[in-house]
């Protein structure tokens, strides 16, 4: 902890009781942005619909200068450029990424940060180069005990001046399913800036914070990482100063498509009398997702949904869909996702102190009007 940022950079507090959203955090939701939920219908997310959080300043990157070293407990230091780096086999990966803060906002006390409700995610082709490939060209040594990758972005947290980086287990990054990539193409074109231009780390299955952008080094190292990201920000806690569990692989969750059409403000829905068509998706990070359960009268009640057969993609997210005759009134719709696991959606909220993997069902207000009289 570097005592010269003091008040500039507050250490992680949760929420008064009654307290609304703050300024800072209002300042950040201005800069990051989730997917329209309206968005879920398509299978590949655009660009500019795939959420974004950036921790710190989005780089002033340039390809034709930038490098990306791999070095530490490897037989052969690499040193790479851009077009070294596209000269290898290239392969493309569907991979659904959500925020590990995604719901955090929906908790109750409320941990002070990105406030995401449930927007916090997206799916991409993500092109580039298996990690593994240059992992087995720099020849990792049998002493190294993690990989450690590090970002452009430059920043301070909590009094920490740093920049971002994360770590994983070598049998991780060296792995093959799921495969780890070093990605330079986001939907068949060059990374956008907010994404990492012009190289990112994507890791299938994994929260975001692992997902590293502006990606310029990695590093074998025979000794745990205890960087600040890893080491700190992302644990589970229940009471601070206890050292917590890391934030690692994706819980199961199910979004709807929101039905009808919405309030301006409020964005309650509004549906007409008659069948009407719900759908959505879900995706986990720890198994393939089994089934989708859908509620119409606030959790009370379930019934299956329909999943779409597999499609080869099972690092992305899955649609679902079923149909809800609506009758006047108002109504909580819900969707929970199970996967192959066994892992489900929780009705109460899974609380911590960081606002991790919130993954509470979805409910999704609706009022149906009754038919206009002649």
């Amino acid at each position: 902890m570097d005592g010269r940022y003091g008040d500039i950079s507050p250490a992680g507090r949760l929420a008064e009781p009654g307290e609304g959203i703050g300024a800072d955090e209002l300042a950040l939701a201005a800069r990051n942005h989730g997917l329209p939920l309206e968005a879920l219908r398509y299978d590949v997310t655009p660009p500019g619909l795939h959420y974004v959080l950036v921790h710190y300043d989005i780089p002033a990157a340039r390809e034709d200068d930038w490098r990306l070293t791999v070095g530490g407990a490897v037989r052969t230091a690499l040193s790479l450029d851009m077009a070294a780096l596209r000269s290898y086999p290239a392969v493309t990966h569907r991979v659904t990424m959500e925020c590990a803060g995604n719901g955090r906002a929906r908790l109750t006390p409320r941990p002070v940060s990105q406030p995401w409700l449930v927007e916090g995610v997206g799916t991409a082709e993500w092109t580039g180069v298996p990690l593994r490939v240059l992992l087995a060209e720099a020849g990792v040594l049998p002493g190294a005990v993690e990989a450690v990758f590090g970002g452009a972005d430059h920043g301070v947290e909590r009094g920490v001046e740093q920049e971002y980086r994360w770590s994983l287990p070598p049998a991780v990054a060296a792995g093959g399913d799921p495969e780890v990539l070093v990605a330079y193409g986001m939907n068949g074109l060059p990374l956008p800036p907010q994404h990492g231009y012009p190289l990112r780390l994507v890791v299938p299955g994994w929260y975001g914070m692992a997902h590293v952008k502006w990606l310029r080094e990695i590093t074998l190292t025979d000794t745990p990482f205890t960087g600040f990201q890893p080491a700190v920000a992302y644990r589970y806690r229940q009471r601070a100063g206890e050292p917590g569990e890391p934030v690692t692989r994706i819980a199961p969750r199910a979004l709807m498509i929101p039905p009808g059409f919405p309030d301006f403000m409020s964005r309650t829905r509004v549906v007409r009398p008659g069948p009407v068509p719900l759908e959505g998706r879900a995706w986990s990070g720890m198994a393939p997702v089994t089934a989708v359960e859908v509620s119409t009268d606030g959790t009370g009640s379930w019934r299956a949904a329909e999943l779409a057969p597999p499609d080869g993609h099972d690092r992305a997210w899955r649609s679902w869909r079923t149909s809800w005759t609506a009758e006047p009134g108002s109504h909580v719709l819900s969707a929970r996702a199970t996967d192959a696991e066994g892992n489900t959606q929780p009705l109460d909220q899974p609380w911590n102190r960081g606002g991790f993997a919130n993954n509470l069902v979805q409910r999704v207000t609706v009022h149906c009007l009754p038919e206009a009289s002649g």
